[in-house]
């Protein structure tokens, strides 16, 4: 049976590259590969899937929530590479599913664990619980040197848990931490806050 893989990892942890790697090697041994991303990824462009070490390929599909994967035609694909699955619906997770079973291709979804607030995103809470095999992309914190496991984010130099949960950036906005670090930071930017007059 074809698998569902699910690797995760903290921003900056080369989980784009990796995936871009996968592509390149499929399409080495001249085998198809599909490319798909979400349709509001437009940090790099709207159809470019982009490491930040500077390699870059161009997503074949461009899903939003109203996509319907199973509705596409998937003769002589060997493999379905996704990126920032995190930002993928319930739905779109379970379609992929679907086309491990119906399709017997196998299916990567690379992408974030949890948001800023270290709450599950919809599309990775899906995969922990259906993906046959979870793999973690490991970082190093950004304050330390222990393993990352949270997202921590960033507005003018100092931790915040304020804003949307989806809001696009990069290393200018988002730093891999460890849980004492994302922990410690948060708690240095409530202490330093400005008091409020009455």
């Amino acid at each position: 049976m074809a698998k569902l893989y699910f690797r995760h990892g903290t921003v900056g942890s080369a989980k784009t590259l990796n995936l871009l790697a996968v592509a390149h090697n499929y399409r080495q041994q001249g085998k198809k590969v599909l490319l798909v991303k979400p349709e509001l990824d437009t940090r790099f462009g709207k159809e470019s899937i982009r490491s930040r070490a500077g390699l870059e390929m161009e997503a074949d599909i461009l899903v939003k929530p109203s996509t319907n994967l199973l509705e596409r035609d998937y003769d002589n694909i060997s493999c379905i590479l996704v990126d920032e699955a995190q930002f993928l619906s319930k739905a779109l997770i379970e379609q992929l599913r679907e086309i491990t079973l119906i399709h017997k291709i196998p299916v990567i979804c690379y992408g974030l664990r949890t948001d800023f607030r270290s709450h599950l995103f919809e599309g990775a809470m899906r995969l922990m619980e259906v993906a046959d095999s979870i793999e973690e992309v490991k970082a190093t914190c950004h304050y330390c040197n222990r393993k990352s496991i949270l997202n921590l984010k960033h507005v003018n130099g100092r931790a915040t848990l304020d804003g949307p949960t989806v809001q696009l950036g990069a290393e200018e906005k988002y730093y891999p931490a460890c849980y004492e670090c994302y922990k410690s930071q948060i708690q240095q930017a409530s202490e330093t806050e400005s008091p409020v007059c009455c």
